[in-house]
Order: C-alpha cells, then structure tokens, then sequence
C-alpha cells in the first residue's frame, strides 16, 4: 500500500475509533440519567444538570456522525484508488501474458476476472471492509464495556454467541465452495455472450438461434441454480441473528428484574445492557448480510492474484538488445516447433531471406505456415534450433523493438471502435503526414476521402460498417504507417473481391520496396512474382525456388497449381 494510501487509511482508523468510543458512550450517558436523574435525585442534582447531559449526549451524536461521514469518505476514496491500481495491473497482466497462455485460457474467464472479480473485491474495500475493522474494535469495546459494569449479565448476555459462530462457520465451505461454482459460471457466460455477438452474422446465416438460445438455456440454468442455493444460505443468516439476540435481551431481562427487585441492580444499568446487547448483535448481523459478500471478495481475490501470479511468465519487452531499426535478413536454422512439446508442427525447417526480398509460402492446411509467422514475431518459443533477424537470435532481441519493426496484416482484420485515423495508428504518435503517406500508398485514401470525416471518421465495432476489403485496406494503411522493416501478409487477400486485390497487389508492389515481404496465400497470382517459394508439407520444407522453376521441376507445387488446390 502506497503512502497516500496509507495516511487515508490511517485518518480512518482514527475516525472509526473515535466514532466507536462515541457509541458505546452514549448508553452509559442514558445509564447515567435513568439512575442519577429519574429517580428521587433529581432533586438533589437539579434540572440544569439534567441538561447539562442532554448537551452532552446531543455533542456525542454529533460529532460521532461527523467522523462517520469523514471515515466513510476516507475509506472509499483510499478504498477505489487501490482498485483502479489493481485494475491498471490486471489489464496490463493480460497484456504482457504469453500466448500459450491465452491460446488455452477462455476469454470470458479473463474479462470476469478483470471486471466481476475486480469489482467484488472493490465492494470489500468500500463497504465490508471498514465495516470489519469499525465493528471489531465496537465488539471488543461493548465487551470490556460490559465486563466492567456487570460480569454475570455480561456472561449472560454472550453465552449465545459461540453458537451463533458455529452455525456461520459450519456453513462457510458450502458457501465458498458454491462462489468458485458462480465465478466459474459467469466467466462462461461472458465468453459465450462475446463469443455469439462476435459471430452473430454467422449464427443469423445458418438459422443457429434456436441452437445457441438452447446452449444459453442450460449454462443460465445452471447458474440460476448456483444463485438460489446462495439467496437459500444468505436466507437463513441474518434471521438466526434476530433470533439469538432476542434470545440474549430476554435472558438479560429475565435475570436484571430479579436483581433489581431486591434492589442489586439499578435500572439503568439493565437498560443499558439492552442496549449494548443491540449495538453487539448488530455488527454480527451486519456480518452475517455481508459473509457472502466477504466469500465472493474472497473467492474474487484468489482468481485475481492466480492471474497475477503469472508475473514470472509474463513477456519482459524491455529484456534483450535495444535495436532501432533492423534490416530485415531472416534466417531459420534447423527449427523445430511444438504447441504441446509433443506433435511437431515444424521439423527442421531451414531458410534465409535476404533484405529486401519477398517470400510466399505455400502448402496445404496444416502445413505450417502461419506457425512460422507467429515465431518471427517471437509470440512462440522454439524448441530446437534458432531464428535469426540481421543475424541475431530474436530471443537476443528486445520483444518491443523486434515487433515494432513487424508488420502484420491478416485476413479477419480487427478494426478497434475508434477513429479510422485511431486504427491506423493504434494511439501510437505518428505524424498526420505519414498517415496520409500510408492511405496512398496503401490504396485506401480515395475510400478514406469519401467518407464525411475522413480519418476523423468513427469505426463501428469490428469495422461493421466497412466492406471486407476497405478494412483490409485500412489494415495495410496500418502497416505501412508504422514504417516497418518486415511486412507479413498472412491470407492477407483471401477474402476480397479482384478489384480490391488489385489495388492491395499495387499496394504490396510499393511497400515491397526495400523491406522484406512475407506472404502467406491461397492465390496463385499473389505469389507468383515472389523472389523465393517456400513450399510446405507436413511441417516440412520440400520444395524452395521461383515460381517458373518450380512448375518446370513439376514436382508438388507444379501439382497443386494444377490441380487447382488451395494454396
């Protein structure tokens, strides 16, 4: 916890004491009326006096509000500074994870992690939390309180209590037990409800509504039931405080008229025994409305620091060699490649690419070439061999200065809800200039000009109001915009109609220039005029050269052309 964290927490504690020293001042002043003023000695101490008390026991309730209100105040503020730093962590843990990680873990459980679990930990700060620390201090204090003006009504009026602790914590493994159930539930939840309106376009074209509304039904019935079985315990806690209070006044009672009537006890000391019993019981029920609040926190909590326990995993993209602009000479040294370090996806793949040059690789489904994309950005790490960039190994290199020399453009382009001059630049600082430099020459600045805005224009979400090849377009605007030394085309033409194809083969011709070009693709005429194929099979190099060479050796590339396979 950071100093300004601190001093507000501390200036809490304060105030919670001093509110508390209010509270359990205000029966003992009432005690002091009732047995000093009530009765015969009135008289004798004079009405004056009498409001005297008043004045006091008012000042009391006064001022115990006034730090009510600033130990409130404190606390939530201290309270929502730390959750938005944890927050700001949680966020920039998910950014930093490695993808193997995110390969295998759902997004759902990521975002209910960074916002349902976030936000049940931030209702432990703000509203449970000082309520702990104020109500510990009041228990302790009426206890001390009550020991001191009368032992056998205090050990009357608490012999419920161990009960009452034993129902609560015989409880607790069920309830908990039945939180981790929740959370893993609703993170499902989230992942389908991002998953269906991602691909509702599809779901609309196949009729699939009956089906996923079906897979909806039974992942929300589940929960319905988790949630009941919860509302069935947070029932059965507050009612039970009721009861064994009443329970403990009406034995205080029983026991104080006894007293009282030989004239053991006074009467004010019985009134302010209820009254103690009142403010004891209320920060148990209090408790008991707040332990399933206190379990989902805590249940919250282990998720939230389970994510960020992935710190020794995370990416360092400060670690290496500071490189500012590479070359763009790429070389695989006899490189082998598993997912799970069991099936090979890659088997001793070897190739260079000198700067400059352009590259397609080729072969069907499966073959691997999106694999060897992914590890000369360095999202994967190899198993044997080495990749090398301008002759040095890419895990020498720092990650940040290796990927801010790459560009990417796949085919399902991400178009972010901003701006389109905001997604071609990714926030990043680059000058108007050289986005407008990036729309020529990337073919997207006529379709760019028409727009009302211009690069000022909104985006809907996933570009939905742009066609296919006017986001692939503002995709290659992107790339070029952040003026890289490696360009990865990844089936960057697949789904375009011929015009745009044309106009993204005019595009790849000028920002081809002296930088290497990778491609990936499934047709024939973006290839063609690549310096070097790289033809794949079975995560194997079986076949490299030109495309005119490669069809006189008529070997497995002259094949699949003629054939008509898809690259």
């Amino acid at each position: 916890m950071n100093r300004p964290h601190l001093k507000r927490v501390t200036l809490a504690a304060v105030c919670v004491l001093l509110v508390n020293g209010a509270l359990l001042l205000k029966p003992y002043i009432l005690k002091v009326v009732i047995d000093d003023f009530l009765t015969a000695r009135l008289a004798q101490h004079g009405f004056m006096t009498l409001t005297w008390m008043g004045i006091l026991y008012f000042t009391v309730v006064a001022l115990s509000g006034f730090f009510a209100v600033a130990q409130v105040n404190l606390i939530n503020r201290a309270g929502q500074e730390i959750m938005r730093t944890l927050r700001t962590r949680v966020l920039r843990t998910i950014q930093l994870l490695p993808l193997p990680y995110l390969d295998r873990t759902s997004s759902g459980s990521l975002i209910t992690r960074a916002t349902n679990d976030v936000e049940a930990l931030s209702e432990l700060y703000t509203d449970v939390l000082i309520s702990l620390f104020r109500d510990s201090f009041l228990l302790i204090g009426i206890v001390v309180t009550m020991f001191l003006m009368d032992v056998r009504l205090a050990l009357i009026s608490f012999c419920v209590v161990p009960i009452i602790f034993f129902i609560i914590f015989s409880l607790k493994t069920k309830i908990k037990r039945n939180f981790e159930k929740m959370k893993s539930l609703i993170g499902r939840i989230n992942g389908f409800m991002a998953e269906n309106l991602a691909g509702m376009k599809l779901i609309q074209t196949f009729c699939g509504e009956k089906g996923k509304k079906g897979e909806f039904g039974k992942l929300n019935g589940e929960y319905f039931k988790a949630t009941l079985f919860q509302v069935r315990l947070n029932s059965l806690l507050r009612p039970m405080s009721d009861i064994f209070q009443s329970l403990a006044i009406a034995l205080v009672i029983w026991y104080g008229m006894g007293k009282i009537a030989n004239s053991a006890l006074e009467i004010g000391v019985l009134y302010a025994f209820t009254t103690y019993i009142k403010q004891f019981f209320n920060p148990i029920s209090s408790l008991a409305d707040n332990y399933t609040t206190i379990q989902s926190a805590f249940v919250s909590a282990d998720r939230i620091f389970e994510l960020l326990d992935e710190e020794e995993r995370l990416e360092d993209l400060e670690q290496g060699i500071g490189v500012d602009r590479l070359q763009g000479t790429i070389e695989f040294r006899h490189v082998w490649f598993s997912y799970n370090n069991k099936d090979w996806i890659l088997k001793d793949i070897s190739f260079k690419l000198d700067k400059g040059q352009t590259a397609a690789f080729v072969g069907q489904t499966g073959a691997g070439k999106t694999t060897i994309i992914s590890l000369i950005s360095g999202f994967y790490q190899i198993q044997k061999g080495e990749i090398l960039i301008d002759g040095m190994n890419i895990n020498d290199i720092k990650k940040c200065d290796l990927r801010r020399n790459i560009a990417v453009v796949l085919q399902d382009v991400f178009l972010f809800s901003e701006t389109v001059g905001e997604n071609v630049t990714l926030n990043n600082d680059i000058a108007a200039s050289v986005i407008e430099d990036a729309l020529e020459t990337s073919c997207a600045k006529e379709f760019v000009d028409l727009l009302p805005n211009r690069i000022d224009e909104p985006v809907m979400e996933r570009g939905s109001t742009l066609s296919a090849g006017q986001r692939q377009l503002l995709a290659f605007a992107r790339a070029i915009a952040h003026e890289p030394s490696i360009i990865i085309l990844d089936e960057a033409t697949a789904n375009i109609d011929t015009q745009t194809e044309l106009l993204i083969q005019k595009a790849v011709e000028n920002v081809a220039k002296d930088r290497t070009t990778l491609i990936i693709a499934h047709r024939l005429s973006t290839i063609r005029n690549a310096d070097i194929i790289i033809v794949l099979k079975h995560g194997s190099i079986i076949e490299t050269g030109g495309h005119d060479a490669l069809m006189q050796r008529n070997g497995y590339y002259a094949e699949m052309v003629l054939e008509g396979v898809k690259l």
